[in-house]
């Protein structure tokens, strides 16, 4: 058995937890959970233990490590995935992340793949709410590429953020547009997937990303799209909720473990 633990308790954790006491990944014991939100994660620890499965509720991830898990899962924020990836790599603890957009930061990124290469440790970087990272990846290993990210809210959703302002609520309009290195330093928990996209492409750098506000709208649109000398491929994703992120880890934990991987 695989041990697993979790950082960060909301939706998409649960979705993982979920998972767990479903049967639905059978080669992981989740040991532990943290949250900044200590409810949430005690939460998450009932459902375990009403099921008969052990589940600690750290309350620092000092303690949630000192679990020596396989695995951790990362869906707090690309803040919290600055503070722990590094002490996780060097624990012997393997990352699945969502907070991608942490990885835009080209330092940071050396020193994480430098630390998980030296401790025998990798990070998984999972699709979200966007998919096709394998022909985004063929694309760009064929040279000459260039890539593109459309991402479509509703105006509620961008409530909080230096673009809003109430004439959203009744007037489409592009608020942003630049490059994905841009937009996660605008937008640092709305943009995972522009940045895990163009990390598997053309860099975050040199991916173009564009943000439109339509009144109404529910969900997300995710459009990415690439083009070489010989290929084009647009890969085009609308989810109503966030839960596909979650269920994208649970994809991610069953090719880490399956004798065959998608």
């Amino acid at each position: 058995m695989k041990k697993l633990v979790i950082v960060g308790c909301g939706r998409l954790a649960d979705i993982v937890a979920d998972a767990v006491v479903n049967g639905i990944l059978p080669d992981y014991e989740l040991i532990g959970v943290y949250s900044r939100t200590a409810s949430k994660a005690e939460y998450i620890v009932s459902k375990l233990q009403q099921h008969g499965k052990p589940c600690k509720a750290c309350s620092t991830i000092e303690e949630l490590l000192a679990l020596k898990p396989d695995y951790l899962v990362e869906s707090a924020s690309p803040a919290a995935m600055k503070e722990l990836a590094l002490p996780a790599l060097k624990n012997g603890t393997s990352i699945v992340t969502l907070s991608i957009g942490a990885l835009a930061d080209a330092g940071f990124y050396h020193e994480v793949a430098e630390t998980a290469k030296q401790h025998g440790t990798r990070v998984h970087i999972v699709s979200g709410a966007t998919g096709g990272f394998d022909v985004l990846r063929t694309a760009s290993l064929m040279g000459n590429a260039s890539a593109k990210f459309f991402n479509e809210k509703g105006p509620n959703a961008l409530k909080g953020t230096a673009v809003y302002d109430e004439a959203l609520q009744t007037e489409q309009r592009v608020v942003f547009s630049g490059n994905a290195t841009e937009a996660i330093g605008l937008f640092p928990t709305k943009v995972n997937v522009a940045v895990a996209a163009s990390l598997a492409s053309v860099g975050p750098d040199n991916m173009q990303f564009s943000m439109q506000s339509t009144p109404g709208f529910t969900g997300d649109t995710q459009r990415v799209e690439i083009k070489n000398d010989q290929v084009r491929a647009v890969i085009d994703v609308y989810s109503a909720t966030s839960d596909i992120a979650g269920w994208s880890v649970v994809n991610t934990l069953l090719n880490i473990v399956s004798p065959i991987v998608f």
